[in-house]
């Protein structure tokens, strides 16, 4: 949840560019978790959330992502209402940032499992410099977007695909 006085999204001022016109603040220099081994990254923290994300970039299958949202509300938000009445905020904060609906433009399937899971990881530090924890549930609500609506998301960054057309459990 959001801590008064503390940054709402933080801002580099630099910005990298995809070729769908979407625009997002700089990586360089924040890691690139998307490329850690996830399934080596769980173990190490004994985390399923993270072991759900290394699933989906396995098989491309959203409903992995689609089981943490109950984990959130478990942990992050006292219900469902309010961690979508939190996300609600980063759209508007990204909105007045970004302009409105940038994310639609199409950002690769990879951006956002890696702001996702840096997300996830500095909130489960304790970083309150910015809310870690809303950031993470709006990188993957746009990512299922992404898979399910915007081909780009389908052939770039882990292969994924819709879950209207592949339908397979967690492995």
């Amino acid at each position: 949840m959001r801590i008064e006085g503390a940054p709402i999204i933080k801002d580099s001022g630099n910005r990298r560019q995809f070729e769908s016109g979407a625009v997002r603040d700089m990586q360089e220099g924040k890691g690139r978790c998307d490329l850690m081994p996830l399934e080596v990254v769980a173990a190490i923290m004994d985390d399923s959330v993270i072991d759900y994300i290394a699933a989906f970039q396995r098989t491309g299958n959203t409903n992995n992502l689609i089981r943490i949202f109950q984990m959130c509300i478990d942990d992050m938000f006292p219900n469902a209402a309010t961690m979508l009445l939190e996300v609600a905020k980063h759209f508007e904060e990204g909105a007045r940032k970004y302009g409105e609906n940038n994310w639609q433009k199409g950002i690769p399937v990879n951006c956002y499992i890696d702001s996702a899971v840096r997300h996830y990881i500095k909130w489960r530090r304790g970083d309150t410099d910015e809310p870690h924890d809303r950031a993470f549930v709006w990188n993957l609500m746009c990512c299922i977007w992404e898979v399910d609506y915007h081909t780009e998301g389908k052939t770039e960054g882990c292969g994924a695909t819709s879950t209207r057309e592949k339908e397979a459990d967690h492995v």
